[in-house]
């Protein structure tokens, strides 16, 4: 989830180009930190910029030199161009079935099929679940922030989060935190269907 800073500057209209140029920069510095899967103090200790300069960068509130972005580009092992150019994503994305990325459990009891494109950097994904009959799929603990949100469409599934268990008929939902071991049950002898979305959200601290 980011923070309320990029957000309100989604829709600013910008009167100096370097303002926008800035504002690019930090969504960019973002955009790669997270694909590389550094926090803030990870970067700052492999690019030799500190902590406080990343979060400035990356909330528009500094413009940072070339010397520091050459660093930063050097950590991230990526060109320079890659944190203050415009990215241009397609507004409409078609996902048909056949070209859908599925994954599936060694013994088949459990399939994932994401519904979303798996190229750029996301903080929400969208997956569609299907559990065979009376079968229990474990998932271990996600990293801190992660947050799902599933609803059932087919089915009577129990959700285990930690050790507090919750069944959900046709239609009911849950959202809960994913940083904690949890199972996912199929208590009928069909098939069970489920649609899950998975949000992280990241605090950025200053």
């Amino acid at each position: 989830m980011r923070s309320d800073a990029l957000a309100s500057l989604d829709h600013a209209e910008f009167q100096d180009p370097s303002e926008a140029i800035c504002v690019r920069t930090g969504r960019n510095l973002r955009r790669l930190r997270t694909r590389r899967g550094y926090s803030l103090d990870r970067l700052a200790k492999v690019s030799g910029v500190s902590r406080a300069m990343l979060g400035q960068i990356e909330t528009g509130k500094s413009s940072p030199t070339l010397n520091v972005l050459a660093k930063i580009a050097a950590a991230l092992e990526v060109p320079c161009g890659s944190l203050i150019i415009e990215e241009v994503e397609p507004t409409t994305v078609l996902l048909t079935r056949a070209a859908s990325k599925t994954l599936s459990s060694s013994d088949g009891k459990f399939e994932t099929r994401a519904l979303f494109p798996y190229d750029g950097d996301r903080t929400v994904e969208f997956y569609e679940l299907r559990i065979a009959p009376h079968h229990a799929e474990r998932a271990d603990a996600h990293r801190h922030g992660t947050v799902e949100n599933l609803v059932v469409a087919e089915g009577t599934v129990e959700v285990v989060v930690g050790k507090e268990p919750y069944i959900l008929g046709e239609g009911d939902a849950l959202v809960f935190e994913a940083d904690v071991p949890h199972i996912y049950r199929n208590m009928t002898s069909g098939p069970a269907v489920v649609y899950l979305v998975s949000t992280a959200r990241e605090i950025i601290h200053i």
